[in-house]
């Protein structure tokens, strides 16, 4: 069995739509090394898109999944419900920022967990309007495809999308958007497409994922949470791909001293098992009624098995902390490769463990530089290296280790991201 062997397979039995960014087959992994179906070792920069935060394979998470698989797999939580489920949902609820009492729910992807927030939010309010920021990414189901600030190649194709959703410019100060100018749009959607009355719930990511690894400041996540207050409009956040000690704290927005309404987690939630939850304040949570909201496998004893080990792993290995040294890393190496291509490395930027260099023409922020990221993606697969692009522009390189990844193998990379970037430019 070869790599090629299995993309010919892969092409003639799934979807193209469903696409994989490169024809390397796992066997096995372990922390933040993957070796692929022929024996050849890879360094993952990716986690899964930020999944396994713990790293491939964690003991503490293995063996919580093994213990649980021996004892059952499933029963559905709205039917016949388990510990498990809440210990969880109290762990989640106890960490979500903010002193409000808070409750949880559990569904199975993060798409399900912001089209859930849609329905609390509306429950709730009794209004129709949602209101997201350009460059975000939400999902690719109809609504948070809908809420997505982005239309290749998430939208293409695949309209019309629901009706009373509106987009704001997210604040960036690299693209020149101020916080000032990304207010003042918001003020011009309640003028000119809908009432502030109206809205339900403003969507925002603390740091955009697929936009591009740019980050919303305290001051302006304080000043939509005031936008907010003033109206009577929930502020959900977004920590999807943030969350779990990514950032440096257990949730992103935490570290701006506001407090969301609704706030959704996936990805890292559980060390790979497909469980995701949104988290709220108690009274707009109990808003729906009863079997309002749920599903077949949302809270999945496995994957609440995995959640709570992962938990503890973030806590006892220090996770929080762990993140804010594995950036350091990167941002030196990266930093140091900056000063000698500055007219091509335009920014290097990072929230803890989120990590990413954007590339430029001629050191001008107004012509990315898409067909740089789009190679080192294509020849670091060759070169056993996981690496992956983002950017509403498509310029942009997105570094999202294990947490858990040795300081010596973060060189290892970085050398083999050197290497191959010279070789490019």
């Amino acid at each position: 069995m070869t790599n090629a062997s299995l993309q010919e397979r892969k092409v003639n039995a799934i979807a193209r739509g469903q696409g994989n960014m490169a024809p390397v087959y796992v066997d096995r992994a372990l922390n933040a090394e993957i070796w692929d179906v022929e024996g050849n070792r890879h360094i993952d920069f990716g986690a899964g898109i930020a999944v396994v935060n713990t790293g491939h394979n964690h003991p503490k998470v293995k063996a919580a999944v093994q213990a649980q698989v021996e004892r059952f797999t499933h029963t559905c939580v709205m039917v016949s419900p388990y510990e498990s489920a809440v210990a969880l949902a109290e762990k989640l609820n106890a960490a979500a920022p903010g002193n409000t009492p808070k409750k949880s729910i559990f569904v199975t992807t993060g798409a399900e967990a912001v089209e859930n927030c849609v329905k609390i939010a509306r429950a709730y309010t009794g209004r129709p309007g949602i209101i997201a920021f350009n460059g975000g990414f939400h999902g690719r189901t109809n609504m948070t495809m809908g809420l997505t600030g982005k239309v290749n190649p998430y939208k293409i194709g695949f309209g019309p999308f629901p009706s009373d959703i509106f987009h704001v410019p997210y604040p960036n100060e690299y693209l020149g958007i101020t916080e000032e100018q990304a207010l003042a749009d918001l003020q011009m959607r309640f003028t000119c497409d809908i009432e502030a009355s109206k809205v339900a719930a403003i969507i925002i990511e603390p740091v955009q994922g697929e936009g591009g690894f740019y980050m919303a400041s305290a001051s302006f996540l304080q000043k939509l949470r005031s936008v907010c207050d003033e109206h009577g409009i929930l502020l959900i956040m977004d920590e999807i791909q943030a969350g779990f000690a990514r950032t440096g704290t257990m949730f992103c927005h935490e570290q701006s001293g506001v407090e969301a309404d609704l706030m959704t987690a996936a990805k890292g939630i559980a060390g790979g098992f497909p469980i995701a939850a949104v988290v709220g304040k108690a009274d707009i949570m109990d808003a729906p009624i009863p079997g309002g909201l749920g599903g077949t496998y949302g809270g999945s004893p496995v994957g609440c098995a995995a959640g709570l080990a992962v938990f503890d792993v973030i806590e006892e290995e220090n996770l929080c902390e762990r993140a804010n040294q594995v950036g350091a890393r990167f941002v030196e190496h990266l930093k140091g490769l900056q000063a000698d291509y500055p007219q091509i490395i335009g920014d290097v930027r990072n929230a803890g463990a989120m990590i990413a260099v954007e590339f430029v023409h001629d050191g001008d922020v107004t012509k990315p530089y898409p067909e740089l990221a789009k190679g080192l993606s294509a020849k670091a697969a060759e070169n056993g290296l996981v690496l992956l692009s983002c950017g509403i522009r498509g310029n942009v390189i997105r570094f999202l280790p294990a947490l858990t990844i040795e300081m010596e193998i973060i060189d290892e990379g970085m050398d083999i991201f050197k290497r191959i970037f010279k070789e490019l430019v």
